[in-house]
């Protein structure tokens, strides 16, 4: 009997082990990957992501029930070296790059548990599926450039500016810009809404705050990036190149994102605080 449960626990161990190592082996590629090809604001909100992903599994890996069949667990085997082959030897699979995340959380999840134990990782595989819509929408977003281009003359025109658009260019006395997708905002927005989401699955809000955050960190997202356009057409107007150039393409640009995730960040800080104080009374009551 002694020497049954000791086997067990020596395979448990080897299977924590594997798995271990085959999840760090596919976070160390995919963030490599993701280092390379996107913004240091994308590489951000996925380690964020991963980072809750290895927490609350940490919490919660003494409860998991390791078993699975012979078919989850070539099905989960299949699906991670899928992504070894993509990201290795770039090989294509065409339209399942933005899903790699999810595809590797789910191959994993498949091999340790089967397909009775995916309950178990509902809110890690929730948490790859939002990190995974992030790249999709990435890439398929709407261009929301003509949006900015009204919002952006609006702001100028009521701050006192001489201003006039026709289209996604905006038009100052003495200059213009056109403002192109990729500068519309959309990253930002989505970079945001990421951020809203992670905010949802780790602490406990009700349904009118699960939309409201994510509405409040698009409105932050737009605004702020408004401002920027705007910013740009003034020193478009004025001549000042370099300076347009810094805030366009230089860090200029990284502040921008940096004072919306602030704004939304001292949100969620005052949203907490306000359920906290809710809690608080409703004990002493």
């Amino acid at each position: 009997m002694k020497a049954t449960t000791y086997k067990t626990f020596v395979l448990l161990e080897n299977i924590q082990f594997w798995l271990l190592g085959i999840g760090a082996s596919l976070i160390t590629i995919h963030l490599s990957v993701i280092s390379r090809n996107s913004s240091i604001e994308v590489l951000f909100i996925n380690i964020a992501f991963l980072a809750f992903i290895c927490f609350s599994i940490k919490e919660k890996h003494y409860s998991f029930n390791l078993e699975s069949g012979a078919i989850s667990s070539s099905l989960g085997f299949l699906l991670i070296i899928l992504v070894f082959l993509n990201n290795t030897v770039q090989i294509n699979f065409g339209g399942l790059f933005p899903f790699y995340p999810l595809i590797s959380g789910l191959g994993i999840a498949l091999l340790a548990s089967g397909f009775k134990g995916l309950k178990q990782y509902q809110t890690e595989l929730l948490a790859l599926f939002f990190l995974s819509a992030h790249r999709l929408l990435s890439i398929v977003a709407s261009d929301i450039s003509l949006l900015t281009a009204k919002f952006t003359t609006s702001l100028l025109w009521y701050t006192g500016f001489k201003v006039a658009r026709s289209g996604v260019n905006i038009i100052l006395p003495t200059g213009s810009i056109k403002i192109y997708a990729a500068c519309a905002g959309m990253s930002v927005i989505l970079n945001l809404l990421s951020l809203a989401l992670l905010f949802i699955l780790i602490f406990n809000l009700n349904w009118k705050q699960k939309i409201i955050v994510p509405t409040v960190a698009a409105i932050f997202g737009f605004v702020v990036n408004g401002v920027r356009v705007a910013l740009m057409a003034i020193l478009v107007a004025q001549g000042d190149k370099q300076a347009f150039e810094y805030w366009h393409l230089g860090d200029g640009s990284l502040i921008f994102a940096m004072i919306s995730a602030i704004l939304f960040g001292s949100f969620c800080w005052v949203l907490l605080s306000m359920n906290q104080q809710k809690n608080q009374n409703a004990m002493e009551s």
